[in-house]
């Protein structure tokens, strides 16, 4: 089952228990979340009905890419695809911003795309 809406069936879950008449100290242990917690999960219930309970939008890390950069940076791993390094280095002299790897491989994830890296082959030590 996918947890794309893992938060609103457990915030939806505590809701039903408490009218089962579970008291607060009970919820807390169960869903493991502090006090303040559950009163909001009860508080965005009451104010916007089953809307409050999903996560409001913006919440999360911001991009560090705008659009027009992740089709650059698409681009600039096709010409190099077995080396990110080259990519980091123009994305860190064209805008200024330093990223690692990992991140370079999240923008291509998104945009459902690969990237190769070149395995060694041979045994250990051979000089071939």
């Amino acid at each position: 089952m996918p947890r794309k809406y893992y938060q609103v069936r457990q915030r939806a879950h505590c809701i039903k228990l408490s009218f089962q008449g579970y008291q607060i100290s009970e919820l807390i242990k169960i869903f493991k979340v502090s006090r303040n917690t559950i009163y909001n999960w009860f508080n965005n219930w009451d104010s916007e009905s089953l809307a409050g309970l999903y996560n409001n939008p913006g919440r999360g890390r911001k991009t560090i890419f705008n659009i027009n950069q992740q089709k650059v940076i698409k681009e600039w791993v096709k010409e190099t695809p077995k080396n990110l390094e080259k990519v980091q280095d123009k994305i860190e002299k064209e805008w200024d911003i330093s990223v690692s790897k990992d991140t370079i491989k999240r923008v291509l994830k998104v945009a459902s795309m690969g990237w190769y890296r070149i395995k060694r082959w041979g045994g250990r030590g051979s000089c071939t």
